[in-house]
Parts: C-alpha cells; structure tokens; sequence
C-alpha cells in the first residue's frame, strides 16, 4: 500500500533501525555517572550530537535534544522571548506556520505580550520586504519555517535573516520538513526540527541556539541538556535519529532529483485528469517530495476515505476532514481553495509506478464522490427567472455552500447575484476560491441573522 504522507511522519530509515537496536544494548545507562555504562552512553550521546550538530551547521555545545519538534519549538521561543525581555515583548511569525509556534505566539499573548502575523501571497511565500517592515524596536523574536508543511513551499530564509540581523533580532527557523534535504541558508539564531519527519524515530527534537544568543530556559531548572530540555535523555532514539539524519542528508542529491521529476508528473497531470482541481504552493521554490492540490465539489474526508480503500494513504487540510470544522489555518492564509484537499508527501523510495497507479485512481475516485454530492458536472447557462437569486446552505457543512452556488449561477443573467447564506466557515475561503476558478466576481460578506451572507456576481 503505497504511503503518501512523509510529511505528517516519514517511515523509519533502515539506518536508524539498525542504530536504535545497536544503541538500546549500549546505551541504556546514566550518561551523567562516572562508571563505564555511564560512560559509554556519555560517548553514544555526544558522538550523536557531534553529527546532528554537523548536519545542522551549528557547534555540539549550541545543539539540545528535546522530546519532541513541538518541544523544541515552545522551548527555543519561550527561551528566547524571556532573554530579550528587555528589549520588549513583541513576537513577529508568518501566517503559516507550525500550529506549534501559533500556539507559543497565544499564549505569549496570553501572558501579556504582542505578537504580529506576517501574510503570505497565494504560493504560501511571505515577501522579506514586508517581514522586514513588521519588525519593530521592542521586537524580541523572530520566526519563519524553512519550508512550509502543508504545501512545501520554501520561505525566503536568508533574506529575512539578514533584515533580522540588521535589527538587532533573532530569527528562529522551524526546519522540521526540510532539514532532511539539506542545511537552512545561513543567518538564523535558533533553529528547530523533529527527527521523525526524515526518517529518524518519533519522540525526538533537535533545538539549536546559536552563542551569543539571549535564552533563558523557562520551567524548573535542571542539568540535563545544558539545562534546556529537563529529564534523562532517550539515548537510543537521539543515536538513531543522529544516524538516519547523516543517511538522509547522503541520499538526498539524488532522491531530490527523482521525487521532484514524480511530483512534476502530479502537478501537471492532476488538472488534466480530474475537472476543476487548484494545485496550490509554489511550482518552484517547493520541497522536493510534497505537492498539494484541491477539488471542487468534493468532501475531503470522503476522499481520503475512498483513496485509503484504494490502498494510497495521503492527508488533507479541507474543513471536513478536520474536528474543529475549519480550514488548515495554511490555506486561509494562502487564500486558496480548501474544499477536497490532497497532500501527497512521497517518501523516500516511492517509485514511478506507484505514482502512475495514484494518477489513474484518483479522476474515478472523485468523479464518484462528486456524483454521490450531486455536484454539477459543468455550470450550463439557463433562461434567466430573475436578477438576483438566495441559496439557503445554513446548517451544511463543505463542499454543499459551494456545490448550491455552482448550481444556480447560471440562472440569473450576466451581471445578476447570487447570495449564499452559510454558517460554515470554510466558505468564507472557498466561495471566493470558487469565483477564481470560475472566473465569477465574488462581491463580498454581508451580514446575516446566522452565519454570513456570501455574494456572487455572475460574469460569464
């Protein structure tokens, strides 16, 4: 069955299998005592973090191992947000990062700091210029991914890094997806990652803080892990996910260039194959292995279900596959549709037939989840009954607002308006994602007794 969801969580590398085993019979000891086992853990865990710290491009002694990426990240921003505190409270991130570091940013809040958002443009990239504008004096942290989760495309690092440098800020990068392929561009001060997202085993974190850099560890205070990261260290894990980190980086040339050429494939076939699909994130400045596309019409969690009984495992950032019923925060911020959403994340290994089996699956797959929605197969034009029509959807979830939009667009004349009322939140993103690929004027939110009132000019 063939697995595409490497980002959420990359399959164990056979180097760090062979690593943990070795490390659970070595390994298992107090590396803080004097006697021999101590001693031999001492040399596994500082031999692991020699290499960690070599791949990272960061010196052994500014590199902790935590429990987990999430781990990392709270701690790398908590630190850093407490040894600035002088200079101030303010806290700039992308709009799409890591839930992660969106949480650290609440409840900094919470506790009485500010915090800015920078937006991203429709690929998921933030402009350097406008990050550089949202830094201020009292800023005392900056954040921005690597290279983003949900829709693979890389961030200007080291240009935001060096409008960083040039303030006075710190710049902590989360490269949690993109370490695995390669070191972060020079210029950060801080940088995070998670093991299991390159092969490593979960229950890992890496947490580099550069010298000179202000961190004050929050919490009780404790001598593990330069007193960073508090409890006895998972030696056997740290060791595997040191090693499988060396053999990932050594395979990554060649690995990039072909997954690249089999993501290329999806990117172009996909909106061939199936009707009404935006393929989303940056065709160029993108991680290798990731591509993200969406469907009208569609309910995600319907297709994922249908393509899990097709035996291809993938994940989605659609409302409907989600427990709070909203859209993945990435796509609001990227303002694209959400509706029917397919992450494919190819992990190391996946072969060209896998993915051409994948491409002739998925156009029956949604052309049944569309039938079985009764979603309009084209939108025909129709003798006009009026100027102005109300769809009722309150109470229905996505992708239904959009599939009543597209049903009676053609019943009022060019010129003529379609309201729908909804109380889904995602068709506050996907009606106007909807009006884009239609080529329809999406004429704005009004408000309504419930939910809000979406309206739609017809064009075309």
């Amino acid at each position: 069955m063939p697995y595409f969801d490497a980002a959420s969580s990359a399959p164990l590398h056979p180097v760090a299998r062979q690593a943990l085993l070795a490390a659970l019979d070595e390994g298992w000891a107090d590396p803080a005592r004097l006697y021999r086992e101590g001693r031999r853990a001492r040399l596994l865990l500082d031999a692991a973090r020699e290499a960690a710290a070599e791949a990272v491009g960061c010196r052994p002694d500014e590199l902790t191992f935590t429990s987990s990426g999430t781990r990392a990240v709270h701690s790398g921003i908590s630190g850093a947000l407490a040894g600035r505190r002088r200079v101030g409270r303010h806290l700039v991130v992308s709009a799409v990062e890591h839930s992660s570091v969106l949480h650290a940013a609440a409840t900094h809040e919470a506790q009485g700091g500010t915090f800015a958002e920078v937006p991203v443009d429709r690929a998921g990239a933030v402009s350097a210029a406008v990050y550089g504008d949202a830094l201020r004096e009292d800023t005392a942290l900056a954040c921005l991914q690597s290279a983003n989760h949900e829709v693979g495309t890389e961030q200007p690092v080291a240009e935001v890094a060096e409008l960083c440098r040039a303030s006075g800020v710190p710049l902590l990068v989360d490269a949690a997806q993109s370490l695995g392929w390669g070191p972060v561009p020079t210029g950060w001060s801080l940088l995070a990652a998670s093991a299991h997202k390159w092969g490593g085993p979960s229950g890992v974190g890496l947490l580099a803080v550069r010298k000179g850099v202000r961190f004050a560890p929050q919490g009780p205070a404790d001598e593990r892990e330069s007193g960073r990261a508090a409890g006895f260290e998972n030696i056997p894990a740290v060791v595997a996910a040191a090693a499988s980190l060396r053999a990932v980086r050594a395979e990554a040339a060649a690995e990039s260039v072909r997954l690249r050429a089999l993501v290329d494939l999806i990117r172009a076939r996909v909106p061939e194959l199936v009707p009404d699909v935006e393929v989303v994130g940056d065709p160029v400045r993108r991680l290798p292995h990731l591509v993200t596309f969406s469907c009208l019409y569609v309910d995600g969690e319907t297709l994922l279900h249908e393509l899990d009984r097709a035996e291809f495992s993938v994940s989605s950032g659609s409302s409907c596959t989600s427990s709070t019923l909203t859209p993945s925060h990435v796509l609001r911020a990227m303002g694209v549709l959400s509706e029917g959403n397919v992450r494919v994340s190819l992990p190391a290994g996946t072969t060209a037939e896998d993915v051409d089996r994948f491409l002739r699956v998925l156009p029956g797959v949604v052309s049944e989840v569309r039938e079985k929605l009764g979603a309009p197969v084209s939108v025909a034009p129709s003798p006009a009954a009026a100027t102005s029509l109300v769809v009722d959807s309150l109470g229905k979830r996505c992708p239904i607002p959009v599939i009543e939009l597209a049903k009676v667009i053609g019943e009022v004349p060019v010129g003529g308006t379609v309201t729908v009322l909804s109380d889904d939140e995602a068709a506050r993103l996907d009606i106007p994602a909807w009006c884009v690929m239609r080529e329809q004027e999406y004429v704005g939110e009004e408000p309504a007794d419930r939910g809000s009132a979406y309206v739609v000019r017809r064009l075309s």
